[in-house]
């Protein structure tokens, strides 16, 4: 009864439009004073603090998000498209298709789904309109382009999902590569359909020489030398998560003052924008950190795992529950927001039905990606159209073909694991 309550509270502050750190702070502090009274209340809220601050691990997020502010004003992105543009660009969609290759190699340099959906509505959705491509579908591409930096690492939402469910980063940000490549080529199928089917939508672009192909590859080079230091040191057990995303802020630090000349007054923006975010991300998981104690204190994960273990279905039959619940959520309530909720209570129950957290992870990202594109709250939708300045209901109609792409491509990775821990099984 007391978490019951307790969690309509939260429910009610949210609606509110109370930030989640605060209401997860708030409402579990005033569940553990219910519970376990004043001075049990004040030792958890001091102690805390320090065991988020001690945990190795969480000096991933700032040095992520220090990166991904130094790719943002490096100016990579546009290399990037019009590396692809040029290869892709006689193929029908071939813009579109350029977007999410785009997508895909900003995302492997950035960790932030909203950052690459502004990235990519400032560079490549111009591009599209300006060859005459028609609005909801360029806009359609970006949005669900944007969404590819959740499951590449270097993703700040598999980070924050592995701090919360106690699993192994690295596997964790490894897991997601194929899974992202089998995301990346149904986004590209989608538009290939699209394009095939109505012509007019997506005009052909002019020739490009092989010449000029082959000199524009210079031109993701800073990508690929990012992917190494992060991901590739990763991967091949040279240095933790932590330690590489250090050396890939460095390596972004450096592509970035290699660019150009830049203003003092720049760099202290950027510097602050990476604080005042990791400060937001370390509230948030702290406050999932008191509302995770209350809830383990009132038994109440205990109870729903018993509860559940105890029906007479397979627990595949579980996890389609817990997706379809997430797709649900998704089209409601911010993704961190999701994470934070959810997670603490849901994994141990993955757990016990017998699936590999790591696994779960990619599959529970992989529906938040559809939760930034599907209505009414599709965060992604807001942010293209915004910088469209187009209606947002054209961006939402043209993600609606990408959306039926994701959930076959969802199914597929739900149905075969091994996509998944291919890679991961294959680390020291």
């Amino acid at each position: 009864m007391t978490a019951t309550i307790i969690v309509l509270l939260m429910l009610v502050m949210l609606a509110l439009g109370a930030p989640i750190g605060f209401t997860l702070l708030s409402c579990g502090t005033v569940g553990l004073m219910w519970v376990a009274g004043l001075t049990a209340t004040f030792g958890v809220l001091s102690s805390a603090p320090h065991e988020l601050a001690i945990k190795y691990e969480f000096l991933t997020i700032p040095m992520f998000l220090l990166m991904a502010e130094f790719v943002l004003r490096s100016g990579v992105a546009d290399d990037l498209f019009r590396a692809a543009a040029a290869w892709c660009g006689r193929i029908p969609g071939g813009l579109g298709m350029a977007t999410a290759l785009s997508g895909a190699g900003f995302g492997a340099i950035c960790g932030s789904s909203t950052a690459s959906a502004a990235t990519l509505a400032a560079t490549s959705l111009p591009a599209m309109l300006n060859r005459g491509y028609e609005p909801g579908m360029a806009a359609g591409v970006v949005a669900i382009s944007g969404t590819l930096a959740m499951l590449i690492p270097p993703s700040i939402a598999m980070v924050i999902y592995g701090l919360l469910a106690d699993v192994n980063i690295a596997k964790l940000l490894i897991a997601g590569i194929v899974p992202a490549g089998f995301v990346t080529a149904a986004i590209m199928v989608t538009t290939y359909y699209l394009a095939v089917k109505d012509p007019s939508r997506a005009p052909m672009t002019p020739k490009v020489a092989l010449k000029e192909k082959i000199q524009m590859l210079r031109l993701v080079g800073p990508m690929l030398l990012l992917m190494t230091a992060v991901t590739g040191v990763i991967y091949s057990g040279i240095a933790t998560p932590t330690e590489a995303s250090a050396l890939g802020a460095l390596t972004a630090a450096v592509l970035y003052f290699a660019r150009g000349h830049r203003a003092p007054a720049e760099v202290v923006d950027l510097l602050g924008r990476a604080a005042r975010t990791s400060c937001m991300v370390a509230i948030i998981l702290l406050g999932a950190h008191v509302f995770s104690t209350f809830f383990a204190l009132t038994q109440t994960t205990q109870s729903i795992i018993a509860w559940v273990g105890a029906l007479p279905v397979p627990g595949w039959v579980i996890i389609g529950i817990l997706i379809l619940g997430y797709l649900g959520l998704g089209c409601f309530l911010d993704q961190t927001a999701i994470l934070v909720l959810t997670v603490p209570i849901v994994a141990p129950l993955v757990s016990s039905l017998g699936f590999d957290l790591i696994w779960f992870g990619v599959i529970k990202i992989v529906t938040a990606e559809l939760g930034m594109v599907t209505p009414p709250l599709g965060l992604n939708c807001f942010v293209v159209s915004r910088y469209a300045k187009m209606p947002v209901e054209v961006v939402f109609r043209g993600t609606a073909p990408h959306v039926v792409a994701h959930l076959v491509a969802l199914l597929i990775l739900v149905l075969f694991p091994a996509l998944t821990m291919w890679l991961p099984n294959q680390m020291r």
